[in-house]
């Protein structure tokens, strides 16, 4: 469920409230080896599932980093902002991945909306995520992102 606002007076007024949850998406083998070739990060953890169900895990597991880029498209589901020229990624505060994404583990997000504030042409928000795993006792990541939004 999305919720869609137009223009940044809009915005302003859901500083605070709650985003709700995406829908659950599959972390794939496949998903997992085309990151993997993206970023050359081969590890066997991550790309050999024989050697990895002998591993700490039992499984295959998303890069952490995997888990994090996933933030994006499933926060479009929580929020759409019109009426704006420019939106852009502008950083983090903070990032932790307490429970690795076992590969076939479907995740989503849960967000607040923390605050809003004017930057020049706009505004700057910061967003409370945490990305759940199905069934899990603890979150695949808890973050802070800050996107702004341009006039």
């Amino acid at each position: 469920m999305s919720i869609t606002v137009n223009g940044i007076d809009e915005l302003k007024k859901l500083a605070g409230s709650d985003l709700g949850a995406s829908e659950w998406i599959e972390v794939t083998q496949e998903r997992i080896n085309t990151f993997a070739d993206a970023t050359g990060d081969h590890q066997w953890i991550h790309v050999d599932p024989e050697k990895a169900a002998e591993g700490p895990f039992g499984a295959p597991i998303a890069h952490g980093y995997l888990t994090l880029s996933l933030f994006i498209p499933l926060f479009t589901e929580l929020l759409d902002v019109e009426g704006v020229s420019t939106k852009v990624n502008y950083g983090l505060n903070k990032v932790r991945f307490p429970s690795p994404v076992k590969v076939g583990s479907k995740i989503r997000l849960v967000g607040k909306l923390a605050s809003v504030e004017d930057v020049p042409g706009g505004v700057q928000i910061t967003v409370d995520g945490t990305i759940e795993i199905e069934g899990g006792a603890k979150p695949a990541a808890v973050l802070q992102s800050l996107s702004r939004f341009y006039a």
